[in-house]
């Protein structure tokens, strides 16, 4: 009856990661952190999880001296966020019938 749930974005700071970057062109890695209240360790593991599987591109370069990683939503990624938040439109309209 319901449609599964991406198990990938259904992660908390996954999801909140792919929400921030739906509505930017891009977002570089201390606004994301600063966003998500999430520490650089863990927030780094879950882009990798979120790059791994196709979802987003990372690009690493400098910004003056100081390391800069940008990250930015495919096409792939915009896909598999907008069939999560159908699946869970579903969920809540059954829910309130």
């Amino acid at each position: 009856m319901f449609k599964p749930l991406d198990p990938l974005l259904h992660g908390e700071l996954r999801l909140a990661v792919m929400s921030l970057l739906v509505g930017v062109e891009e977002a570089d890695f201390l606004y994301l952190k600063e966003q998500t209240g999430a520490t650089a360790g863990n927030l780094s593991v879950q882009i990798d999880k979120l790059c791994k599987a196709g979802y987003i591109e990372i690009e690493k370069g400098f910004a003056g001296k100081r390391t800069r990683t940008t990250c930015r939503i495919t096409a792939t990624g915009m896909d598999a966020f907008s069939a999560y938040v159908d699946a869970l439109k579903e969920y809540i309209q059954v829910k309130s019938k």
